[in-house]
């Protein structure tokens, strides 16, 4: 059976609403910081729908991924087992792909604009010191120059005019590459920007490109969740398609030679991407639904958890087919769900961990943190794993360093994304004596007592 809202963000909604995984805002609420003020209140917790937004008749979704267990109900399975789920689907992709489809017409061309601007679109200013309203939760969608392989992947867009964004492309991603193949070539790079898609499609556009390399189309990676093969549009004025479920598709080009000013945006860092020069599109065109509404994500809790879906389980599989100790690896979200894993180790013999901290930080680039913890060791729980640092931990022999790596040009404490890599051996020795095993108490059954307040 096929599970529409994998795709659909209007589906999706109706689904969230029917698990009681969804908040209605009925007041009017602004654009400009009272929404996403609303949102962080609500961060964590259900999905938030922003019904009457002044000035304008779309309504606007905030939170779709800041709480797994409101995605896992989304995906039919337990919490825990959300990142193996996304994992088995693109190990299936690549085993088995379903190609995307093509066809003329879908829900997102019902309305063809007549006029582009993007004013009229309910796009909301963040933070308080954010440079302006920003799109940061659509897929972009480009083409190889030379294959013809198409790439989805996510940018934050300031909007700069009635057709005209800044956006930032970072290194070593595909549209970086694509569009400075295109640039040296002194023509634009087409692309399509397609604002509010369901969760199969965010996590297919964010996978890593060593689970899809500049060669596969991960796009593919939806069919292994719905069972069907995803359909795209066949866009009014670019040679790129959109996706047929999107909410509104933005037909648009990338300008080659051209920089303009883009930024303050408040990332997922917790800190504010500085303003400077960057990359410029101008929109040709505009496609919608006829009743759409715009999805918005919050930098943090919604990147997080998205980032540890696609980032936890692969490399977990990656480690422990290395370090055959390893039971599990968590991305936490004080690491912002790219900079510190916390890998679970069962040890067998003293070194198991050192080894495990390396393969991890080899098999995601972005981390700058790795802590190893023995399987007594809750890695969800911050508090545990400080505990952990606080009594196993032995800095004179526990601690690794890997000076002047890359890690993630987003973070502010590397030289864009040049700096110190650091493991942390907080598992205790091996074997392990009674002077490193935890207090344990009696498994109580509450309900059969009797409790007075």
């Amino acid at each position: 059976m096929t599970r529409n809202y994998l795709t659909d963000l209007t589906a999706c909604i109706e689904q969230l609403s029917k698990n009681g995984d969804l908040v209605r805002v009925t007041s009017p609420v602004e654009l400009v910081h009272e929404l996403a003020g609303i949102a962080f209140k609500f961060e964590g917790k259900e999905v938030l729908l922003c019904e009457d937004v002044t000035g304008h008749e779309t309504s606007v979704l905030a939170g779709l991924y800041w709480n797994r267990a409101n995605l896992a109900r989304l995906f039919d399975c337990e919490e825990a087992q959300l990142p193996f789920v996304v994992a088995d689907a693109v190990q299936k992709w690549q085993t088995n792909p379903i190609e995307p489809i093509v066809v003329k017409n879908g829900p997102a061309n019902e309305v063809v604009e007549d006029e582009v601007d993007l004013y009229q679109l309910p796009i909301p200013t963040h933070a308080l010191d954010d440079g302006g309203p920003y799109i940061d939760a659509a897929i972009v969608i480009g083409k190889d120059p030379d294959s013809g392989v198409r790439n989805a992947s996510i940018y934050r867009a300031l909007v700069t005019g009635k057709d005209r964004l800044t956006v930032q492309l970072d290194a070593g991603r595909h549209i970086r590459d694509y569009y400075e193949r295109m640039e040296a070539r002194g023509k634009p790079l087409e692309v399509t920007i397609n604002c509010g898609v369901g969760p199969a499609i965010h996590v297919a556009s964010i996978v890593p490109a060593s689970a899809a390399t500049i060669d596969q189309d991960e796009l593919g990676i939806v069919s292994s969740f719905t069972g069907v093969p995803l359909q795209l549009i066949e866009s009014q004025t670019v040679g790129v398609e959109g996706l047929a479920d999107a909410q509104f598709i933005l037909e648009c080009e990338m300008l080659p030679e051209i920089r303009e000013p883009e930024g303050p945006f408040a990332e997922v860092t917790g800190y504010y991407a500085s303003r400077a020069d960057r990359w410029v599109v101008r929109v040709k065109k505009i496609t919608r639904r006829q009743n759409p509404v715009w999805q918005t994500i919050l930098s943090g809790k919604e990147v997080f958890n998205s980032v540890g879906l696609v980032g936890e389980a692969a490399v977990y599989r990656l480690v422990s087919r290395q370090v055959r100790d390893v039971t599990a690896v968590y991305f936490s979200h004080g690491g912002c769900g790219f900079y510190h894993a916390i890998v679970q180790i069962k040890k067998s013999m003293e070194g198991t961990a050192k080894n495990a901290i390396m393969a991890t930080f080899a098999a995601f680039p972005s981390l700058k943190m790795v802590t190893a913890v023995d399987d007594d060791v809750d890695i969800t729980n911050a508090e545990d794993v400080e505990w952990a640092m606080a009594t196993r931990f032995r800095p004179e022999t526990g601690l690794i360093q890997i000076p002047m790596a890359r890690g993630h040009e987003l973070n502010p404490s590397t030289d864009a994304g040049l700096g110190m890599k650091i493991g942390f051996d907080a598992t205790a020795p091996f074997p392990r004596t009674q002077r490193f095993e935890r207090v344990k108490m009696a498994e109580v059954d509450l309900s059969q007592f009797k409790f007075e307040r």
